[in-house]
C-alpha cells in the first residue's frame, strides 16, 4: 500500500523511535508492520519491565503501551517512564480495550498523553501519531529556543562582567591623600552597572576638584552616562576638560552650567543627572560647591554645630538656562565633609529610609575611623539599617577628612 501525503510529510524529517509495548505477539507484529511501513524506527517489549530497561538506553519518542500487562500495567509502566533521566520528552499513548471515561482519565492522570480504544483502527492511529508529531516537533522547538537563550544569557553575562570591570577602572584609588586633606571614594552598584561615579582632578598646585555623580535609572544607559561624564571630568588634559576655559580652571558654577548646556544639547529623552562638584584649596580649606539635585553633603565640625550644605539646585541635563548657586564654605583641621548618593540617604529600613539625621548619626559613630575602616563601617552601618546588604539602588560617597 502506498504513502498518504501525511504519511510522507511525516518522513521528511529524521524518522522516530517508537516502542510497542504488548503481551500479546501478534498485536505487536501488527503495530509494528503499520509503523514500519510509516516510516518509524520500531523495538518491542513484551513486558513494562522490559520496556523500562529499553527505555533507559534508548530515547524512543513514542510509546504505544497495552494498558493490561502481566506485572506491570500500562499506566504502571507509563509512571516508571516518566521518572526516568531523559533529555527531550516521549509521547505515550495507551492501548485498551475499555473506554470508560474513569479509566480514560486514570490513564491520563499517570503521565500518558493521549489513549486508544482497542482494537486499533490504523486510520486512527496515523491521526493520533501526527498529532504527537507536531507534539514533539514544538517540544523540539522550545528546547532550541531554551538552548539559544541560555547562549545569549552566557554571552551577556560575560558583556556585563568585562563592563563592570570597565567602569571600575574609572574609578579613582580608593584613598587618596591631597597635602592636610585625605579623600576616601567609593561606588556600590546595585547591579553589573550603575549609574554613580565619583572621582576628583587636579586645578593647580595646591587646588583640587572633586565630584559625585549619580545618573537617573540603572543598567547600561545608566553606566554609559556615568562613564561619558568621567570623561568630561578627567585627568586626560585641561583641553578636553570641561572644567578648564583656554587652560584656566573655571568656577563650580560655571563648571555645572557648562555640562547641563552640554547634556541638554546631546541626551534625549529622561535621562538626567545629580551631582555634586566642588573646589578644594589645599592651602588653607577655602571649598566652594554647586549642589545641582544631589542629596545635601554634610559638614562635620570637629568643634561640632554639624551643617547640611548646599541649596538644592536643578539636576544636570533637564533645564538649558537653570543657574547653579554656589556655596562656600572653610574645611578646617579635624572637620569632615560628607557627599552622599541618594542610595544612601533614601536608603529603606523597618523604620523608613536613612534620611538626613539618619546619616548624621551614622557618620558621628563613625567619628573615629578613616580610610578604608571609614568605607568598611558605612556600609555595615547600611546593612544594619536595611537588614540586607542588597541594596535597592548604586551607593556612593566621597568624604574628605583635613587632617
Amino acid at each position: 500500500m502506498g504513502r498518504t501525503g501525511r504519511e510522507s510529510a511525516m518522513l521528511a524529517t529524521q524518522p522516530r523511535r517508537v516502542l510497542v509495548t504488548d503481551d500479546s505477539a501478534a498485536q505487536r507484529r501488527m503495530l509494528a508492520l503499520h509503523l514500519t511501513r510509516w516510516g518509524y524506527q520500531v523495538s518491542e517489549a513484551a513486558t513494562g519491565q522490559q520496556a523500562i530497561a529499553l527505555a533507559r538506553s534508548t530515547d524512543f519518542d513514542i510509546i504505544l503501551s497495552d494498558w493490561m500487562m502481566p506485572g506491570m500495567t500500562g499506566p504502571e509502566f507509563c509512571r516508571a517512564y516518566r521518572a526516568l533521566p531523559r533529555d527531550g520528552y516521549g509521547y505515550f499513548v495507551l492501548l485498551s480495550a475499555r473506554s470508560e471515561k474513569t479509566e480514560i482519565a486514570d490513564g491520563l492522570d499517570s503521565g500518558a498523553d493521549d489513549f486508544l480504544t482497542k482494537p486499533v483502527d490504523s486510520t486512527e492511529l496515523l491521526a493520533r501519531l501526527h498529532a504527537g508529531e507536531r507534539i514533539l516537533q514544538m517540544q523540539a522547538e522550545l528546547r532550541r529556543r531554551h538552548r539559544d537563550l541560555e547562549r545569549l544569557y552566557a554571552e551577556v553575562q560575560r558583556d556585563l562582567a568585562e563592563a563592570h570591570e570597565l567602569q571600575a577602572s574609572l574609578l579613582p584609588d580608593p584613598v587618596q591623600r591631597f597635602g592636610p586633606v585625605e579623600a576616601l571614594f567609593h561606588v556600590r552598584t546595585s547591579g553589573h552597572l550603575g549609574g554613580d561615579m565619583v572621582g576628583w582632578f587636579p586645578l593647580g598646585p595646591d587646588r583640587i576638584a572633586v565630584y559625585a555623580v549619580d545618573v537617573a535609572g540603572h543598567g547600561v544607559a545608566a553606566a554609559l552616562m556615568a562613564a561619558r561624564l568621567a570623561a568630561l571630568l578627567s585627568h586626560s588634559g585641561r583641553d578636553q576638560n570641561v572644567a578648564f576655559r583656554d587652560g584656566h580652571p573655571l568656577s563650580p558654577a560655571e563648571v555645572v552650567s557648562r555640562l547641563n548646556r552640554l547634556l541638554c544639547a546631546e541626551v534625549r529623552g529622561d535621562q538626567y543627572v545629580t551631582m555634586v562638584y566642588a573646589d578644594l584649596s589645599l592651602a588653607d580649606g577655602t571649598l566652594r560647591m554647586v549642589q545641582a539635585g544631589h542629596p545635601h553633603p554634610l559638614l562635620l565640625r570637629r568643634a561640632g554645630r554639624d551643617r547640611r550644605l548646599g541649596r538644592g539646585g536643578f539636576p544636570v541635563g533637564l533645564v538649558p538656562q537653570a543657574d547653579y548657586a554656589e556655596t562656600r564654605i572653610h574645611l578646617r583641621p579635624g572637620d569632615r565633609l560628607v557627599i552622599p548618593s541618594d542610595g544612601i540617604t533614601e536608603c529603606p529600613g523597618p523604620r523608613g529610609d536613612l534620611g538626613d539625621a539618619g546619616l548624621l548619626r551614622l557618620m558621628r559613630g563613625l567619628a573615629d575611623r578613616t580610610g578604608p575602616a571609614l568605607r568598611d563601617g558605612v556600609i555595615a552601618s547600611l546593612t544594619g539599617h536595611a537588614g540586607t546588604t542588597d541594596f535597592p539602588d548604586d551607593v556612593s560617597f566621597v568624604i574628605l577628612d583635613r587632617t
